[in-house]
């Protein structure tokens, strides 16, 4: 693995105009109602987790992408082409799962191509290593929670808040990493 470059985890989710249930208070006797249309309108979002892996220093990065509907092959290129743009053509190791659009025979035949990225795959069924799930966890659990919009730009809306508030505290993406048992930095050996 190359030691100055980024290690980048993405992964995607969903969201919908369905509200994220989430236990709340309320005065007693209050019980709070969620009204919304039983809209099923769906987006998609992809996020995308850099840690350096020669310089702690230079803090973790987020980038995020969200869409209406769900991601292709070529939908997934164009977030990597994204991708090239915020890392400025700097080397990415690209830690993602097996979803068949990330290893389709298009996907593979542009990645061929790219000369700042290499393509790492997660364990099968092991969505713990992945630090982007704890984005969304934090997403749905926060800024998503008992949400019920009307539009999917409320959605979207929220859901740069809460990027937004990620962002600003560089500790959660060094936790979410921590959380998952990985680490970036190889120790440093003993004299």
């Amino acid at each position: 693995m190359n030691t100055r470059a980024w290690i980048v985890f993405l992964d995607e989710s969903g969201v919908s105009l369905l509200p994220q249930v989430r236990r709340t208070y309320a005065p007693r006797g209050r019980t709070p109602l969620l009204r919304h249309r039983l809209n099923w309108k769906r987006a998609s979002m992809a996020g995308a987790l850099g840690y350096h892996a020669a310089d702690p220093a230079r803090g973790p990065r987020l980038c995020f992408h969200l869409k209406p509907g769900g991601y292709d092959t070529t939908a997934l290129i164009e977030v990597l082409e994204q991708l090239k743009l915020f890392y400025r053509g700097e080397r990415v190791v690209l830690v993602w799962d097996g979803l068949s659009a990330h290893w389709s025979r298009a996907m593979r035949a542009w990645v061929a191509e790219q000369d700042w990225l290499t393509l790492e795959r997660l364990p099968a069924y092991a969505p713990g290593l992945n630090p982007v799930e704890l984005l969304w966890s934090s997403l749905k659990k926060r800024e998503l929670a008992n949400l019920a919009g009307d539009h999917l730009a409320d959605v979207a809306d929220a859901t740069e808040q809460g990027i937004h508030r990620i962002n600003h505290n560089p500790q959660l993406p060094w936790s979410f990493l921590a959380h998952t048992g990985l680490t970036i930095h190889p120790p440093t050996p003993p004299n």
